[in-house]
């Protein structure tokens, strides 16, 4: 009895001890932080890596098959859950991990049917796959006859690549899924050979210079497959050098639809254009002021040739997050925990970055694009010009706090489960509190306001350029011009943003899900802020402690919605 009074007695003073502290402020409320779909969340997070980690081989049948086996299964596990009996976060988490693990599906299915129509480039894949297969539990290997074996693969890839270079082009999606089949094929057979390679001492010696000739081969291979993409089957070739992938119309409406955006490209492009006509407006009210009347390109330049010297950059950018950060401090706009506030910390970006990254970028680590010893003359001006006081101002927030950095901060310590990440999430709210600020004055000057219209007017024509490059209808060249012409950037750095879209590894909707994003978070505002349902403290600290998911569930989170188990996104955002 005793023992059983203590252990009432022990989790009754833990719980008091927890609530007495959330209350006071000084114990962060993660203790409460679960759903009725966290576990399955997690497990399902587990699985997926153990399974990924055993089966490596990209574009092998084995993982493929192995994969959709295993969603399949959690689909089944997450349909015995009681979704009717579940409160709406919970709800919420059941449709993010439905819709996770049927785009899952749906990916290794579509993987299927174009291995299908690409394998009868790889005859010796089968071989190969079963070979590593084996490798795994250790398997011996009959050294002389593998040798005898990499030598024929090796004599049919040079016979292929005979055919292949004096056949038609693929279609690209096509060339780029052999490209990566036959790089699986390469990590098969290293796996293979850093195995057994100086441990088995028959293998060592036959097999050495055949793994060498075969992997030499079938990176040849991977190349020239990747070489007979239609590089014209959907992007218009041009002078600037920059080959992409446009998606096309269809599958940007697809993955649309799965980042709960309730809107066809078409419309995105003409919302872009109602924004800058609404940019358009202010600058020319900000280029009257500093003297310049409607010619709004010369106060630009002015205002770019604002640059600090080489060397002071960082002091500059310190200043600004000074100012930046009293303001949100003094507006009481949302909790910033001292040790996010302590530990961002600088570096400099390396002249190669810069290439893709003309500006800088943030997080905990704030990555400072400035010119170098080793850059010339023009490439160090246009950096700095690009770089200078006013267009800072404009994003040093967006960066750091409460942007990117408080961002990742939070999400670290919030439902960290929920690593559904979106760039409508990410870069939408980093950019909803440009929006912001505008809204309280913290620009100082006409300069300053230019500074920021120049930032929101980028982000405008990012979805119109990457959206008409995605239909087909812009080629590189054309982005670049638009970003010049329309938006008053420096070349280079209008070149390094549209290869960053483009070639840089990011999605197809990255670009157009910064503004995106913020007009979602800007009509959430508007409908619990403005309507005094909720401070903008109480509102900017519950979005950042849901972590990081589609906007609309957000608000269905927030606005306690009664959302069903068949949830699709409705949501009519944009009202300006």
């Amino acid at each position: 009895m005793k023992e059983k009074a203590m252990i009432l007695f022990t989790g009754f003073f833990i719980l008091s001890y927890t609530s007495l502290f959330a209350q006071s402020g000084k114990f962060t409320d993660s203790y409460y932080q679960t759903s009725d779909v966290q576990p399955l969340m997690q497990q399902y997070e587990a699985d997926k890596g153990s399974l990924t980690r055993f089966y490596m081989v990209l574009n092998s049948p084995e993982r493929r098959a192995r994969l959709i086996e295993f969603n399949k299964d959690y689909l089944l596990q997450l349909d015995m859950l009681n979704f009717n009996k579940m409160k709406t976060d919970s709800r919420v988490d059941y449709i993010l991990l439905n819709r996770q693990i049927n785009n899952e599906i749906f990916l290794l299915e579509k993987e299927e049917k174009e291995f299908q129509q690409i394998s009868h480039y790889f005859p010796f894949a089968t071989a190969i796959y079963e070979l590593e297969k084996n490798r795994r539990r250790g398997a011996s290997v009959n050294s002389i006859q593998l040798s005898k074996q990499l030598f024929e693969w090796q004599k049919q890839i040079q016979n292929l690549s005979t055919k292949i270079n004096a056949s038609d082009n693929l279609d690209m999606k096509l060339a780029l899924r052999a490209e990566s089949t036959a790089n699986g094929l390469r990590q098969a057979l290293k796996s293979v050979f850093d195995f057994y390679y100086g441990y088995d001492p028959e293998f060592t010696w036959w097999i050495q210079q055949p793994y060498k000739n075969i992997d030499s081969s079938l990176s040849a291979y991977a190349t020239l497959l990747k070489s007979k993409a239609n590089k014209e089957s959907l992007q218009k070739i041009d002078a600037s050098g920059i080959v992409g992938n446009p998606i096309g119309r269809e599958e940007l409406i697809r993955q649309l639809q799965y980042e709960m955006i309730n809107y066809t490209p078409e419309e995105l492009v003409d919302i872009a254009n109602k924004e800058f006509a609404w940019c358009d407006a202010e600058m020319l009210k900000a280029s009257k002021e500093m003297g310049f009347g409607s010619d709004w390109k010369a106060a630009l330049e002015k205002v770019k040739n604002s640059y600090v010297p080489v060397g002071k950059q960082p002091e500059m950018i310190m200043d600004l997050y000074n100012q930046s950060i009293d303001f949100i401090k003094k507006h009481d706009l949302v909790t910033i925990p001292p040790i996010a506030e302590e530990t961002w910390r600088m570096v400099m970006m390396s002249p190669k970055q810069q290439l893709v990254s003309p500006f800088f970028l943030g997080g905990e680590q704030l990555m400072i694009s400035y010119p170098t010893n080793t850059m010339d003359e023009d490439a160090k001006l246009m950096s700095m010009r690009g770089n200078n006081p006013h267009f800072s101002r404009a994003t040093v927030h967006h960066e750091l706090i409460a942007g990117h950095h408080l961002q990742g901060f939070m999400n670290d310590r919030y439902k960290p489960y929920r690593n559904y990440f979106t760039p409508f999430w990410t870069e939408g709210w980093s950019l909803y509190w440009e929006f912001i600020l505008w809204d309280m004055n913290f620009p100082r000057s006409p300069e300053d306001r230019v500074g920021m219209l120049f930032w929101r007017m980028h982000r405008c024509a990012r979805i119109i350029f990457s959206l008409n490059y995605h239909l087909g209808n812009w080629t590189p060249q054309q982005c670049i011009d638009f970003l010049v012409d329309r938006v008053g950037h420096e070349r280079a750095n209008a070149e390094g943003e549209v290869r960053r879209s483009f070639t840089g590894g990011y999605g197809p909707l990255y670009q157009l899900a910064y503004m995106t994003g913020a007009f979602q978070f800007y009509e959430l505002k508007k409908e619990l802020v403005d309507s005094k349902k909720m401070t903008f403290k109480q509102f900017h600290d519950a979005i950042l402690k849901e972590n990081n998911m589609p906007v609309e569930l957000v608000r269905a989170i927030l606005t306690n919605q009664d959302i069903k188990k068949d949830f699709k996104t409705n949501w009519r955002f944009y009202n300006r």
